[in-house]
C-alpha cells in the first residue's frame, strides 16, 4: 500500500479565528466525594483477597473495598 506523502508549501494560511476555550479546568475533572473515616473489622480472608486483587490491578486495596461498598449502597438505595 502506497503512503500519501504530504507536500508542504510556503505561504499564508488565511484568516485565523480564535475559538473560545470550552475545556473544563483540571480541578473540575476530579470528582471527590466527602469521605468519613470509620473502624471496621473484616475477616482475614477478605482482606487478603482484596490485597491480592488490588496488587494485580495496581490500586490500593482500601480503594477497592470502598468502591464495592459504594456500588452496593448505590444499588440498594434505588
Amino acid at each position: 500500500m502506497k503512503r500519501h506523502q504530504v507536500e508542504y508549501t510556503s505561504g499564508r494560511l488565511g484568516k485565523l479565528v480564535r475559538v473560545e476555550d470550552n475545556l473544563p479546568k483540571p480541578s473540575e475533572l476530579v470528582f471527590r466525594e466527602e469521605k468519613v473515616k470509620i473502624t471496621l473489622s473484616l475477616s482475614r480472608s477478605s482482606v487478603e483477597y482484596f490485597k491480592r486483587e488490588a496488587k494485580r490491578q495496581r490500586v490500593p486495596y482500601q480503594r477497592m473495598i470502598r468502591a464495592l461498598v459504594d456500588k452496593y449502597a448505590a444499588r440498594a438505595g434505588k
